[in-house]
This record gives C-alpha cells, sequence and structure tokens, in this order.
C-alpha cells in the first residue's frame, strides 16, 4: 500500500499533466488562469503538508504557510487579469 508521499508524489503529476493539458481546453484567458493557479495552489499545499511536513507543525504555521500560498497566487491571477483586459 503506497504511503501518503507517493500519494502526493501522484497527485502531483497528475496536476502537472492537467497544468500542460488545460490552456488549449479553455478559450477565456482569466478562466484558464484561474484553473492554472486553482492547480499552483494544490500543489503548493500538498508540498508544504508533506514533502515540508507541515502536518505535525502547530496549526498556526499550517496557517500562515497556507495565507502566503494563497496571497501569492491571487496576486498572480490579478496581475494576469490587468493583463488580459488591457
Amino acid at each position: 500500500m503506497p504511503d501518503r508521499l507517493d500519494i502526493t508524489w501522484i497527485v502531483l503529476i497528475g496536476l502537472a499533466l492537467a497544468t500542460i493539458l488545460l490552456p488549449p481546453l479553455v478559450p477565456r484567458p482569466l478562466l484558464g488562469n484561474a484553473l492554472l493557479l486553482a492547480f499552483a495552489a494544490l500543489k503548493g499545499h500538498r508540498i508544504a503538508l508533506d514533502f515540508m511536513d507541515l502536518r505535525a507543525v502547530p496549526a498556526l504555521w499550517r496557517g500562515l504557510v497556507a495565507s502566503w500560498i494563497l496571497i501569492v497566487l491571487l496576486l498572480a491571477w490579478l496581475a494576469s487579469a490587468i493583463v488580459a483586459l488591457i
């Protein structure tokens, strides 16, 4: 039976493949960018929890790392939205 790191590794590969295959399938750039950034958020969350072993730390640290990931992704989406609207 695979352990948590193996499952995370498989999920990360699946998300990476979805990231490659998604852009031609989504006609709207804002929606496509939002989906790609959502995939990036999932990948970042899985990496932080499993490979950085943040599952075992206090909730404050997990919240800080999750907040940092969300802030970076929201800023990236905002920049792509501004570029798409110009």
